[in-house]
């Protein structure tokens, strides 16, 4: 397996992965599915990108693979890759931006305009 049996395990891995997860399918073939499927674990790993690539670039690396070492890594690697091209494919609408909370009345980063005056006391000694 070379560089172009790579690229097509990845592409295929992500296209199927996407379009169990993300798409209606055919007729609302995936749909149907999906409702069959419910709420179990098979339900669970349909709403999960990260979790049905690992299942979906299993067979991928079974194939492409000649080694059973070959086979173990490019199973991780198809995931990877599919991940990765699902992330940089994802439109920017559904990424999700962590909440950025500000409390400007906290103690610690805020004083009181009284506590940062100085007054400095300067006694002068005459010898």
């Amino acid at each position: 397996m070379g560089f172009y049996g790579l690229i097509l395990g990845i592409l295929s891995t992500w296209r199927i992965t996407h379009f169990l997860r993300a798409e209606d399918g055919p007729g609302d073939s995936v749909v149907r599915l999906r409702k069959v499927v419910g709420d179990g674990f098979f339900g669970s790993l349909l709403d999960c990108f990260y979790c049905l690539s690992v299942w979906i670039a299993f067979p991928f690396a079974a194939l492409l693979g000649g080694t059973l070492a070959e086979r173990f890594l490019l199973w991780l690697s198809l995931s990877a890759g599919a991940i990765l091209l699902e992330r940089i494919t994802e439109r920017p609408w559904e990424i999700q931006q962590p909440p950025y909370l500000e409390e400007p009345d906290h103690e610690l980063l805020w004083r009181q305009e009284s506590d940062c005056q100085q007054t400095t006391d300067i006694k002068t000694h005459s010898a």
